[in-house]
């Protein structure tokens, strides 16, 4: 069941929330960031835009303050740090871009995030320009790039229902106990095409019970058939791994990852296994989902649904808009075909797209703003008159 509600009135209230909600954000000190500009061409005139230099989020004095390395910055091995895992590339830069914004300016203690930046070796941008993006965007931000070489996964990989989820760094996810430095035994994996409305740390701070290996939000009610082939199903021997297990779908752009247990387990290799299947007997279409499935299903820990709020990019083949889906939010999903940094540029966005446009730190998106300031109001009490709020 979904909302029901005047499209308008819910985004521009939630609008509202999100501009205020910093404000009252124990712990956090908010210096604003400068108005110039950092932008990066790289060498094959591939050009990744202009961004706006982010406000200096801090920590409070009720924070646990971090161990500084030798070249006075922190290190990824602190025991106190929040770890992030998201990939990093030229074509959902942007996105990247906001979503890193989203948990700082939520966070209670930003400087305890660390986030860990998977990179292609190949992108048209290299890892040392996007690296570089990033901190001219992010002057004070915790974080380190690692670079994914695409040869690892390449010919693992089929053709899927749509060909974005056949980019080799969809499955830099399955490769993060090998890719992160050894110390870091837990990690939060996020999509691109994310924002967090609430402080990062309360989902940091899951408990993975009975010795699972991850956790993320469980949709038990979604026909979990429908993502394997019918020749999955038929086979006499492959339905037979679910035994035992009561299979509910998740989605992996959202997962806190135990990477200890994870190493131990030895379960990127598991996930090569189905995905080396998968290249015989063709039993998926849908990209790295479905080996998570194979191995997960039925043994992850239920995060509350607050936590991946997804599907906002509508469906794999036409990215409709959609609705935010009953209950709360902590971080909005766009996955699916439509990208809002996309439908916003191409001036056809869906309702929802506006809430992630606070976050947007691309300077074009300045300009626009003038013209669709309050999202078509006048003034904030203009804004705050209209009946329709209350």
């Amino acid at each position: 069941m979904r909302l029901r509600f005047p499209m308008k009135s819910a985004v521009l209230a939630f609008a509202i929330f999100l501009v205020f909600i910093p404000l009252f954000s124990v712990g956090i000190r908010m210096i604003p960031g400068r108005l110039t500009a950092v932008s990066a061409t790289v060498g094959n005139g591939f050009d990744l835009g202009s961004f706006v230099e982010a406000p200096e989020y801090r920590n409070g004095k009720e924070c646990v303050s971090q161990s500084l390395n030798r070249e006075n910055f922190v290190s990824s091995c602190d025991a106190s740090l929040v770890h992030v895992a998201m990939t990093l590339d030229s074509e959902y830069l942007r996105g990247s871009i906001a979503a890193v914004h989203s948990m700082l300016r939520h966070a209670s203690c930003p400087e305890n995030v660390f986030f860990h930046l998977i990179a292609a070796e190949f992108d048209p941008a290299s890892p040392r320009v996007l690296s570089q993006l990033v901190r001219s965007t992010f002057p004070s931000l915790n974080f380190k790039v690692y670079i994914f070489r695409e040869d690892t996964v390449i010919n693992l990989i089929s053709s899927s229902i749509r060909q974005a989820l056949e980019n080799p760094l969809n499955y830099a996810r399955n490769y993060l106990g090998d890719i992160l430095d050894p110390c870091v035994d837990r990690v939060i994996y996020l999509d691109s095409d994310i924002i967090v409305v609430d402080d990062i740390t309360k989902l940091w701070n899951t408990t993975l019970t009975e010795s699972r290996i991850i956790g993320a939000p469980e949709y038990c009610h979604a026909n979990f058939t429908k993502y394997f082939t019918s020749g999955f199903w038929s086979d006499p021997a492959l339905p037979g791994f679910f035994s035992g297990r009561k299979p509910c779908y998740f989605n992996t752009g959202v997962m806190v990852m135990d990477l200890v247990r994870w190493r131990e387990g030895n379960y990127r290799e598991k996930l090569e296994t189905w995905m080396q299947i998968q290249k015989k007997k063709r039993i998926y279409d849908l990209g790295s989902l479905p080996p998570f499935l194979l191995v997960f299903a039925g043994n992850v820990e239920a995060i509350d649904h607050r936590w991946n709020q997804h599907g906002l990019g509508g469906d794999n083949v036409r990215g409709s808009c959609r609705s935010l889906h009953k209950g709360p939010v902590s971080l909005l999903h766009w996955s699916g075909k439509g990208k809002p940094w996309v439908r916003l540029d191409e001036k056809r966005p869906c309702p929802l797209d506006h809430l992630w446009e606070p976050y947007d730190l691309y300077e074009h998106k300045i300009e626009r703003a003038k013209d669709q300031s309050l999202f078509g109001f006048s003034s904030l009490s203009e804004l705050t008159e209209d009946s329709s709020f209350f």
